[in-house]
């Protein structure tokens, strides 16, 4: 079933992909910590791994698919403090602006999303086998893990603990046995939202959220554990050193990390100040281009972000799309003849080199290039003769396959933010067409000029009107 690649930060090497069950996944995801609106870095890892999700359900395996949401949090006391909400309003606002952004995206909801606050006894839970075993010590209130208890501490990141604690750059504090130990448990501040504990009133650090949540809901050993590339080093090492403590298991088989999205070759990140807000770039761009434009980089490399290749993505995307409207359109006069076995044989042949792309490590980008192979082949017996009605229905439903696995519906008529919806544009030209056969050719042209000041372009072809967006 698989032949599946994987590119595994642990090993540093592609792999073949082996579940740890035959025939299902489990998936771990690091979701958002939601205390502000997600900018276009933020929305990488969801397009990616939803793509990872869909690719593995397309071949066939059963997928259990969680991503959390980190709910309380520094930042978000932060941001509840300046604005006069709750810890809770202000979660609550950012998970339902998360889901709004990532939805109009494609991404399907997660299967499970669970929240810290709703996994508090289990995160207790969790630090109390730390600290019996020896791996967690209490300090004034606060909890930290003993790092130089896991020799393997390092392994993911590759760097060992004499150069992660020369290279240290850890506030000073007295309480810790080692500058690399970091807090599972935080004593609460005056004012701040807390947790009653066996340690006294707190709430979790950030990283022993998503090993208790992980370990609920996928068991001591998972088959993916994904994320930002920003997080290799110290979130995800420091779950792997926490959950492999207290299980004596591996956490997760194949760790992957999508790349940065660059703005003129600088990581966006808001505390550079240089990012740019999804629901922005949704005003200019639909978001099927921008979902296009994560997709046409492979997952791991870089992307640099800018208006120029976002335009050169919804071009790209439209190559596309007008090669599926105008095939549904020969469907109106198509011939009823049989497709030939070489027929077949050639739209096969680009089923099963779409999926060799994507079974080297989801490589998206080269996926799509065999896309725009079928593009050049359809364009060109729909230049020919009658077009087969069997075989275009044949390309239609590959376009539809192989779209479903990347998220994106080929063939729609993208409506813009500011121009008109397809309904607006559908009833004017049907105005138009009436006006026509009434001999009104001066409302005719009036309705025709006025759909191109929009940006609509019309086709009269003998199968009737054609119509689509510059």
């Amino acid at each position: 079933m698989s032949n599946i690649k994987i590119y595994n930060t642990l090993t540093r090497k592609k792999e073949e992909f082996v579940p740890l069950e035959p025939g299902k996944v489990k998936m771990y995801v690091c979701g958002p910590t939601v205390y502000n609106f997600i900018h276009i870095g933020n929305a990488r890892p969801p397009i990616v791994f939803d793509v990872v999700r869909r690719y593995f359900m397309y071949r066939g395996y059963d997928v259990t698919y969680v991503q959390n949401f980190t709910d309380v949090d520094d930042k978000i006391i932060k941001k509840a403090n300046e604005s006069g909400m709750s810890v809770e309003e202000v979660a609550e606002k950012f998970i339902a602006s998360f889901v709004e952004d990532v939805r109009a995206l494609g991404v399907k909801e997660a299967d499970i999303h669970p929240k810290v606050t709703e996994h508090i006894p289990e995160i207790i839970f969790f630090i109390e086998g730390l600290i019996e075993k020896g791996h967690a010590y209490v300090a004034g209130g606060d909890v930290y893990f003993r790092t130089a208890s896991f020799p393997e501490y390092g392994k993911l990141s590759h760097q060992n603990i004499e150069e992660l604690q020369a290279g240290a750059r850890i506030e000073v504090n007295d309480k810790k046995e080692n500058p690399l130990d970091f807090v599972l448990w935080k004593g609460a501040k005056p004012g701040e939202i807390y947790w009653e504990s066996p340690w006294g009133k707190g709430r979790p650090g950030w990283h022993i959220e998503c090993s208790a949540m992980s370990h609920k809901y996928l068991g001591d050993t998972f088959d993916i554990h994904g994320g930002g590339h920003d997080l290799t080093f110290p979130h995800h090492e420091n779950e792997i050193a926490q959950s492999e403590c207290l299980t004596g298991h591996p956490m997760a088989k194949y760790w992957m990390h999508n790349g940065y999205i660059n703005i003129e070759n600088e990581k966006m990140s808001k505390s550079l100040g240089n990012f740019i807000l999804v629901k922005d770039v949704r005003e200019k761009y639909s978001p099927r281009v921008v979902r296009f434009f994560m997709l046409s980089a492979h997952y791991r490399n870089p992307i640099n972000f800018s208006d120029e290749l976002l335009q050169q993505a919804a071009n790209s995307l439209g190559r596309i799309d007008t090669c599926v409207r105008n095939l549904k359109h020969h469907l109106i006069s198509a011939a009823n003849e049989v497709t030939t076995e070489e027929e077949k044989q050639r739209l096969d042949a680009f089923r099963k080199r779409f999926i060799e792309e994507m079974n080297n490590d989801f490589n998206t980008a080269d996926a799509i290039t065999v896309l725009f192979d079928i593009v050049r082949e359809v364009n060109q017996f729909m230049a020919g003769s009658a077009v087969k009605k069997e075989l275009a229905e044949a390309y239609l439903s590959l376009f539809a396959e192989l779209g479903d696995v990347l998220g994106i519906s080929f063939g729609e008529a993208e409506a813009s933010v500011t121009g008109p919806s397809d309904e607006e544009i559908n009833a004017l030209i049907e105005e138009r067409t009436l006006a026509r056969k009434e001999k009104n050719f001066a409302r005719a042209d009036e309705i025709r000029n006025h759909l191109q000041e929009m940006g609509i372009v019309l086709e009269d072809t003998p199968q009737g009107i054609r119509w689509h967006r510059k």
